[in-house]
């Protein structure tokens, strides 16, 4: 066994015995998890997720006695960054952090430092609803092995306005011909924010002429040529985009209201009924709707996971067992609350189809995407 090998055993020996009940005997864990204060580490730039959170919380202390505190993040890797200065400092317990809300690239940055409890998930008590059918075990093609559970479905999906644009376009070679014909009037996201990382990974996965080598590690001696014809294609967009493509929006709730101050010809968001929410709280017009690609919704689950040093380990157990009930997850996908869609089988009728799906590539794409578009497009 190397010493990488060792010093995983101990910390994942560490974290479980910190963890006063055993993961089979849940009415202990319940027990254990009373009076304690959950931190939750998720994203703050929804007012519909930030009070879908508030309702969850208000259920975990009636229901179990667990305070649930929204820590609200602009990005979840500045939270990494703080548990790895924990972990450097020899901080085994007692951790500032409870849960984290992550996929991609930061799940695997938090795997590769072994900075997660676990595993858990499959002894979760709603485990057992989960639907099976959707990649709840890999997350960007990398394996979870039980190390967070799934919470919710995202697909990088466009809305439009159908009395400004009865006719979207159906791939990002009609997006660029809409966007010359409509100078100032389509843009994205600026990388690294998520929605604009998600911009490029879908673009190149449309554009490569081989798309294989996207869900392997970056392999830097071809990664030139590979995203060759991304930079060509945005090389073109950025000229035509919104304000030249000297700037971009902070996020995709930005796109959502140029959108709805007639700026902007589409918005983009990785939520599929985000449009409907966004009617539901009329800060769109009735006639906005959502539309993906020909080729398909680049499409993810999001994650919820524990680190391995977190001070209220049963909290959070009671926590994230509660977000997969099947009152919270029908809660959660409704248009009038957050529309996420539910990773659980639910008896309620009503539910909106998927868009057709396409994976996310390896997380090491990400980085290497950001840091390329950064490099070209950043200073104009």
């Amino acid at each position: 066994m190397n010493v990488k090998s060792i010093v995983t055993a101990c910390a994942l020996a560490f974290s479980t015995a910190s963890v006063a009940a055993d993961l089979s005997n849940w009415e202990e864990i319940e027990t254990n998890a009373k009076g304690q204060t959950v931190y939750f580490n998720a994203w703050g730039g929804s007012p519909e997720i930030n009070a879908y959170l508030r309702w969850a919380g208000d259920q975990l202390d009636d229901r179990y006695g667990v305070t649930l505190k929204h820590v609200k993040v602009s990005d979840i890797s500045e939270t990494i960054n703080r548990l790895v200065a924990e972990k450097a400092a020899g901080k085994q317990s007692g951790g500032s952090v409870d849960m984290v809300w992550i996929n991609g690239e930061n799940f695997k940055s938090m795997k590769s430092n072994d900075l997660l409890f676990g595993p858990f998930v499959e002894q979760l008590p709603n485990w057992a609803i989960v639907d099976k059918t959707l990649p709840v075990t890999a997350d960007f093609t990398e394996p979870t092995e039980g190390l967070e559970a799934p919470w919710g479905v995202g697909q990088l999906v466009f809305i439009h306005d159908e009395k400004t644009l009865a006719n979207p376009p159906k791939s990002f070679n009609e997006l660029l011909s809409l966007a010359k014909a409509f100078p100032g009037k389509i843009t994205y996201p600026k990388p690294p924010q998520f929605h604009g990382t998600s911009f490029l990974k879908a673009a190149l996965l449309e554009l490569a002429s081989d798309t294989a080598p996207l869900y392997k590690p970056v392999d830097d001696a071809q990664f030139d040529a590979i995203s060759a014809p991304l930079w060509a294609y945005l090389d073109q967009l950025n000229a035509v985009a919104w304000r030249e493509g000297k700037q971009f929006p902070a996020a995709s709730a930005e796109t959502l209201q140029l959108l709805d101050d007639g700026e902007l010809l589409l918005a983009i968001t990785f939520n599929p009924n985000a449009a409907d929410t966004a009617i539901e709280n009329g800060t769109l017009a009735p006639s906005a709707k959502a539309f993906a690609f020909d080729k398909g919704a680049l499409s993810n689950i999001h994650f919820m996971g524990i680190p391995w040093n977190a001070n209220a380990k049963e909290g959070a157990l009671v926590a994230i067992n509660f977000l997969l009930s099947e009152e919270a997850q029908a809660r959660k996908s409704k248009s009038t609350v957050w529309g996420d869609p539910a990773v659980v089988k639910l008896n309620s009728v009503g539910s909106k189809p998927l868009f057709k799906s396409q994976p996310e590539p390896h997380p090491s794409w990400q980085v290497a995407l950001e840091n390329a578009w950064l490099e070209r497009y950043a200073q104009q």
